[in-house]
């Protein structure tokens, strides 16, 4: 091999008459550096490919830093110190079961740094096997990843082995909704309910039961006839317990959650009139204070039993947005109203409420064939 054509550059002239430029391209399990090459009778040639090499090849250049411990290491140290400061309780609580209930017992006496794609495959068909739903496996990886891209963010990994895994796909589930026969003899019942009925209020706005829990009437502005979602009440489990739980009023979990829904005529005037007779800050009270959801639960579950239904509350949201969709609600203003995270979302929830919008589509389209003059024109 020649001299080097130009210092620093990694570029050399062959005896062959060729240029062969060098970058590091990898490193194998003990972190030495694996080099790649590229070749070119044009020494501009070599150089701009491996300028771009280089680039695209940059971030394995830094120096791993040493990490001799397990992945369950890694995993409590990251729960302690970098996703309990930075999110909400309900989330890291739901992040810290995802890890002990499921990531632990399967690979955490395994060596974070040695951790590869094909143990990470096999976890998951260990959790298919456990009849977890897609949804749930997804969850429970998502976490994994989000650990581990917080090690290659501190250098202790170069790459996540998380990248590049297929997930078991989720089965499209059926939404219920409610007919609007159903819909007005469950109405008919809650409104002969003394309190505001958190039924009356999911059906004509779309709240989560949670965010029904959480209202005040402080929220609610009737000068400029707005609801303000501002917070929210769930139980979680904490612990890593099934049956020790705690509740918790905060804020929305996203940007998206926390939203105004306008307030119209007749709700405005339902509301007003149980205002007037409210002993409450909660819209929805238990005992001068608020109703949480398994308060709600347990009295829906006795207006379901007179009007003969059987379903969860959740229907209720479900149905709000199909009452919408059959209005004609365009779905940007539906997305907002339900605090989803995306239009996409809405969509593929309600596709199956839109097909009469679909049938009502294709219908005005087909009025422009003119199928049976162009007939006669032909014979």
């Amino acid at each position: 091999m020649d001299t080097l054509a130009k210092k620093g550059e990694n570029i050399y002239k062959r005896k062959d008459g060729r240029y062969e430029g060098r970058y590091i391209k990898n490193r194998n399990e003990n972190g030495k550096i694996i080099f790649g090459y590229v070749y070119d009778r044009k020494y501009s040639v070599v150089k701009k490919k491996l300028n771009f090499l280089k680039s695209q090849h940059s971030y394995l250049n830094r120096t791993q830093r040493d990490f001799q411990g397990k992945l369950s290491d890694w995993l409590n140290y990251w729960l302690e110190y970098v996703v309990k400061n930075n999110v909400k309780i309900t989330t890291y609580t739901v992040y810290s079961g995802r890890v002990k209930n499921h990531i632990i017992p399967f690979l955490g006496e395994k060596k974070m740094t040695t951790l590869d794609t094909r143990e990470i495959n096999a976890f998951i068909r260990c959790l298919q096997m456990k009849k977890l739903s897609a949804t749930t496996i997804k969850g429970v990886i998502t976490v994994l990843k989000y650990s581990l891209n917080q090690a290659c963010k501190e250098q202790y990994l170069m790459v996540n082995p998380c990248e590049n895994i297929q997930l078991p796909k989720a089965q499209q589930t059926h939404i219920g909704a409610l007919t609007i026969e159903q819909q007005q003899n469950l109405e008919r019942l809650a409104l002969q309910e003394k309190g505001c009925s958190p039924v009356i209020l999911s059906l004509y706005t779309g709240m989560r039961i949670g965010e029904i829990s959480g209202l005040k009437w402080s929220d609610i502005d009737f000068e400029k006839n707005v609801i303000h979602i501002q917070r929210t009440l769930l139980r979680i489990h904490y612990d890593d317990s099934k049956n020790k739980t705690e509740l918790i009023l905060s804020s929305p979990k996203t940007e998206s959650s926390r939203r105004s829904i306008p307030l119209a005529v007749n709700l405005k005037e339902y509301l007003l009139e149980k205002r007037a007779y409210s002993t409450s800050e909660f819209v929805i009270s238990c005992k001068h204070s608020f109703a949480e959801p398994r308060v709600i639960n347990y009295r829906f579950k006795k207006i379901l039993e007179k009007a003969e239904l059987n379903i969860h509350f959740h229907v209720l949201r479900h149905t709000f947005a199909t009452r919408c969709v059959e209005k004609g609600v365009d779905i940007a203003s539906l997305s907002k109203l339900l605090g989803h995270a995306s239009i996409k979302m809405t969509l593929d929830t309600y596709t199956d409420s839109m097909w009469k919008n679909r049938q009502s589509a294709i219908s005005l389209i087909d009025t422009s064939l003119k199928f049976n003059s162009y007939e006669k024109k032909v014979s």
